[in-house]
């Protein structure tokens, strides 16, 4: 098909690659456009951006969709069907309408569970079992539209949003190339009204760990806010962030470590921290961090 490829994050990369693997043509890919980043400030491409580039592709990064100038643009590229993922702006009818055959969104949610901003972070840390993607035909609500195909993923007892995060992107490639490859013989299904959810985007007032809080949560919170924005907590002082972790043996003041190997006590249960980095410093697993950095048993973390 001649599509136009939306899209802007890590996340999207993946998607493009498998789209042009499967010989489709790409009249143009849109992203956001380069923001200032690192110590100098200077613009860096997004992700789509610069593998787009090395594809030789037609890079568009327009700041809105809503001009006349624009819709037009994006309406003489006479696309078959544009596929969007992450792309970071919302779109307006007559962009939705534009391509012969509308536009299909990689929503990585099962639908209507998680419609929003985070329903990776979301996912695991509300405990899901289970996550997946999902092809939808969009419309104008937010992520509202009628499910193609969706693809099923288990959640792993440890798992984190950065590696459910890379799953679930090449899930996604894949699952586009089936409906892509399917369309004509795929029925769109109606979204259910009933068990909605809403993956509200992720605030950084979040990320502060709240050792009162049962184990099961805060090892949710660890796994689920892993590696952006990294929940955190204090130790000697300074901020430190908890990637990873896993539920741990016994009971025990909170926020005060059980033993020598990184096991908090919390307000009911504890967690073991394998994985932690400290400002400034690049991520360590626990073993490493504690040959630097020993915590003997009774160091409190947070606040007291």
């Amino acid at each position: 098909m001649r599509l136009i490829f939306m899209g802007t994050p890590d996340f999207s990369v993946p998607v493009l690659d498998a789209l042009c693997e499967a010989g489709h043509e790409v009249a143009a890919v849109y992203c956001q456009p380069p923001r200032p980043a690192g110590r100098g400030k200077k613009e860096r491409p997004t992700p789509v951006h610069a593998r787009a580039l090395e594809l030789g592709l037609d890079v568009r990064h327009p700041v809105s969709l809503k001009g006349v100038d624009e819709q037009a643009s994006f309406a003489e590229l006479n696309a078959d069907i544009a596929v969007v993922v992450a792309y970071g702006l919302i779109l307006p009818q007559v962009i939705l309408d534009a391509p012969a055959k509308g536009c299909l969104n990689i929503h990585a949610s099962l639908l209507p569970r998680w419609r929003g901003a985070a329903p990776i972070h979301r996912a695991i840390m509300a405990g899901d079992a289970e996550t997946g993607v999902c092809i939808m035909q969009m419309e104008a609500g937010l992520d509202t539209g009628p499910v193609l195909l969706r693809d099923v993923l288990a959640i792993g007892a440890e798992e984190t949003t950065g590696t459910l995060h890379d799953r679930l992107s090449a899930l996604g490639a894949r699952a586009i190339c089936e409906a892509l490859d399917r369309l004509e013989d795929l029925s769109p299904t109606v979204q259910p009204e009933q068990n909605v959810t809403y993956a509200s985007k992720i605030d950084k007032a979040e990320a502060k760990i709240d050792w009162s809080r049962c184990a099961i949560e805060i090892d949710r919170q660890i796994r689920g806010l892993s590696p952006f924005p990294g929940a955190w907590t204090i130790l000697d002082g300074a901020r430190l962030k908890l990637l990873t972790s896993r539920l741990g043996e016994g009971e025990g003041p909170r926020g005060q470590t059980l033993d020598h190997a990184l096991t908090i006590g919390c307000g009911s249960g504890a967690v073991q921290i394998t994985r932690a980095q400290k400002a400034g410093k690049g991520a360590q697993d626990a073993q490493e961090f504690l040959h630097g950095t020993p915590v003997p048993k009774g160091t409190q973390f947070g606040e007291g």
